[in-house]
């Protein structure tokens, strides 16, 4: 248990119809007291005048009060709801931070409290961040998903069935020299079942492309309406607009979200041979955009268009149909004119939608995978040898990795990355 007791407005910022002050740690319920006088029975709710330490009346405000261990950090928690005033919540907080043994929570303090005494582990922490930092309605669902514990669960499904597996292991090995046990047969096997799920669960689209947003790229030769297009997309004139060859000089990157998908539009310089020096770097910027992109919206000759897995090949300013010859099989479009617009978002957002987990799903990050994938290695190892003590090593390897992807193993440094994307109140 902590030491100190920690308090901080867990609300949005004043001026509000209501704002929320938590108060979590040891001496939260003697702070309760002494600014309510007194405290409602557990998980009830009642209304109190709050005074500070020269019995000044600081505001009538609902009363809450939480027992540790059973609270959402672990500890005793009392909370504060007063009214959303500046004036109200600084009075409280000031009057709180005048008592002993209190101080103002450090970003994220409430959440890793809760993750250090065992209330939710690091990937619903996680999860929580991520829900906290939600944009799009896929972003909150995929958050969502982790910060309930979906992850958690099928972790701890792996573990139960990964400690079986040493148990097995180490028995084999403590029995080995008499007749009557003999290795399990099966246990390699097992080992092999259990690396295949996690496997499966590592083919599955990560997360990042949630969080980041999936990368657009629109691409072609110069003057074909790239970023007219960009501005059509986005609803605004995000790129400058010129008849001029060579105005995009370097890639305008533009957040957008289409039906709930998050989308990182990129407008990119126009490809070209013999260009100038300034110019010639953002094309081979532009060709570094299009490897890397999810997409490519195409915007030119389908002959000269780049080899990509998700390539949408457009017939930019189809208004102008009658100047030039039309692409075959291309989607015709037109800023000027709208033609063409709204079936390329839909084919952009359906492409989209299949590189996305599926909506509400878990999702891994970089950080969970690469414990995921530690845990699997270790596992395929061990199915694939028939020496004992190394297998039971592999096993141990495996439990490591599962210890830090929920965090019971994890690194201060990772801890603090974490928590300190939260605000004070959280």
């Amino acid at each position: 248990m902590k030491a100190d007791t920690i308090f901080a407005l867990s609300s949005g910022r004043p001026p509000a119809a209501v704002s929320i002050i938590r108060v979590s740690g040891p001496a939260a319920h003697r702070a309760g007291r002494d600014l309510a006088g007194s405290l409602p029975n557990a998980r009830q709710a009642a209304v109190r005048t709050l005074r500070d330490g020269q019995r000044d009346v600081l505001d009538e405000a609902l009363v809450l009060r939480f027992d540790g261990p059973s609270s959402s950090t672990g500890e005793d928690i009392v909370e504060f709801q007063c009214h959303g005033g500046r004036a109200v919540v600084d009075a409280v907080l000031s009057a709180l931070s005048a008592l002993d043994g209190m101080r103002l929570a450090q970003p994220g303090e409430f959440t890793r409290r809760a993750f250090e005494n065992g209330r939710i582990d690091l990937t619903e922490a996680e999860g929580l961040a991520d829900l906290i930092e939600a944009e799009t309605e896929s972003q909150r669902k995929a958050a969502l998903a982790m910060s309930e514990g979906g992850l958690k669960r099928l972790v701890g499904e792996w573990q139960q069935m990964l400690v079986a597996l040493s148990a097995r292991a180490e028995a084999a090995i403590d029995y080995a020299d008499e007749d009557d046990v003999g290795v399990d047969p099966g246990l390699a096997e097992d080992c092999r079942k259990l690396a295949n799920e996690l496997g499966v669960w590592l083919s599955r689209p990560r997360a990042e492309p949630l969080k980041d947003g999936i990368r657009v790229v629109v691409a072609g030769p110069p003057n074909a309406g790239k970023s007219s297009l960009i501005n059509a997309i986005a609803g605004s004139e995000r790129a400058i607009v010129t008849d001029i060859p060579g105005t995009t000089r370097d890639h305008i990157e533009v957040p957008l979200a289409l039906e709930g998908v998050p989308i990182l539009l990129t407008d990119t310089a126009g490809l070209r041979d013999g260009a100038e020096m300034v110019e010639r770097i953002g094309v081979e910027r532009a060709r570094a955009l299009i490897k890397e992109a999810d997409i490519v919206i195409w915007l030119g000759d389908p002959a000269d268009a780049p080899q990509h897995s998700n390539l949408i090949q457009t017939y930019p300013r189809s208004d102008e149909l009658g100047r030039r010859p039309a692409f075959e099989g291309s989607l015709a479009i037109s800023t000027v004119t709208g033609a063409g617009i709204k079936d390329l978002l839909e084919r952009t957002t359906a492409i989209a939608r299949s590189i996305l987990p599926t909506e509400g799903e878990v999702a891994l990050n970089r950080r969970q995978a690469s414990h995921l994938a530690a845990a699997r290695s270790a596992l395929t190892s061990a199915g694939s040898t028939s020496v004992i003590e190394l297998v039971a090593e592999d096993l141990r390897f495996a439990r490591a990795a599962f210890d830090q992807l929920t965090g019971s193993a994890g690194t201060e440094n990772v801890l603090d990355a974490l928590f300190g994307r939260f605000c004070l109140g959280k």
